[in-house]
């Protein structure tokens, strides 16, 4: 595919996500579980812009290769500004599959809660690497981005692709699913964060010796995504590290209860935790438990949005608070 035109400065939005189903295997060799899991994309964004430094003028032009990272937004004081950060990873590594030095400004603006269990690293990074793709005019191919989100990690080929779609193996392996909205939608978000690896390793101490099957997407939970049938969606919905979730941090299982209580169909951890995920009937539910929630004391806020949310997608630059921002030296 030929490079188009290199542009000076590239945004990119990028949903939260939530997992419908989460169906996990036993333990694999590898340290890994497989993953049968279904992943709706939301109205939660953040935005990624990519801006050239290598160029005279440019915005954080330093005269050098180099990844320069900043972050504003609610909870972005707890999200790295060093090669932690998926997007920085992101950019070097579609850097080095073109054999050019990376010199790129990332302006990180957050919207989907940190550490909240909806990937909000995984979306920086699909942002980061489509944000650069067009700024450097590589026009790499859909499946070449898409190893790379693989290797990025498990969340972040969804981030790119957005809708639904169900994720196997570790979670990297999309297949995109047929989806009718819109589904009206709760999340509850909590104070703090839970550690992926330590809830996979609760799951699998909860399990004991308990033959686990291996994971299958649920038939009815599928065939409601595809209809846009929200009360059967609400009953489908199922996510096997919630206990786990749960047992790390019990004052979950008081905003589950009080979701429900609030009149929610159905709700969920979501994915590992700790954001709590609520099915509404329409907006207007949606707003009523939100502020329940909100007024519940069972979770630090709420927030109502729908779904399915289209997954990265250039846009038009977004202002960003001024910050100083973190140079990384990169050589990939």
């Amino acid at each position: 595919m030929p490079a188009t035109q290199p542009r000076s400065s590239v945004t990119v939005r990028v949903p939260a996500k939530v997992n419908v189903q989460l169906a996990v295997g036993p333990p694999r060799p590898d340290g890994f579980h497989d993953l049968a899991n279904v992943f709706l994309a939301v109205g939660l964004y953040d935005h990624v812009t990519a801006s050239r430094t290598d160029v005279p003028g440019a915005p954080g032009d330093r005269g050098a290769p180099g990844i320069t990272v900043t972050c504003t937004g609610p909870g972005s004081e707890h999200v790295p500004l060093d090669r932690a950060n998926l997007a920085v990873r992101a950019a070097e590594l579609l850097a080095a599959r073109h054999a050019i030095e990376p010199a790129v400004r990332l302006d990180i603006v957050k919207d989907i809660p940190v550490a909240g269990g909806m990937a909000g690293g995984s979306a920086d990074a699909a942002g980061a690497l489509l944000a650069c793709d067009t700024l450097w005019g590589t026009a790499t191919p859909r499946a070449e981005l898409l190893d790379i989100c693989a290797e990025l990690g498990s969340d972040v080929p969804f981030s790119l692709v957005g809708g639904a779609a169900l994720g196997q193996g570790r979670g990297e392996r999309l297949t995109e699913l047929a989806v009718t909205g819109p589904f009206h939608w709760v999340f509850a978000l909590a104070d703090g964060g839970l550690s992926t690896p330590d809830v996979y390793r609760e799951c699998d101490r909860l399990r004991g010796d308990r033959p686990v099957p291996a994971p299958r997407a649920d038939p009815a939970l599928l065939d409601a995504l595809r209809t846009g049938d929200t009360p059967a969606l609400a009953a489908a919905l199922a996510n096997d590290l919630q206990p786990a979730a749960v047992s790390l941090r019990p004052a979950l299982a008081a905003t589950l209860a009080a979701g429900t209580a609030a009149g929610a169909l159905g709700g969920l951890v979501s994915g590992s935790g700790p954001s709590c995920a609520f099915l509404a009937a329409d907006a207007e539910a949606a707003a009523g438990i939100a502020k329940t929630l909100t007024d519940s004391g069972t979770c630090r806020t709420a927030r109502a949005t729908t779904a399915p949310a289209p997954g990265a997608t250039t846009v038009p630059t977004v202002p960003t608070v001024p910050t100083v921002p973190t140079t990384i030296e990169s050589h990939a």
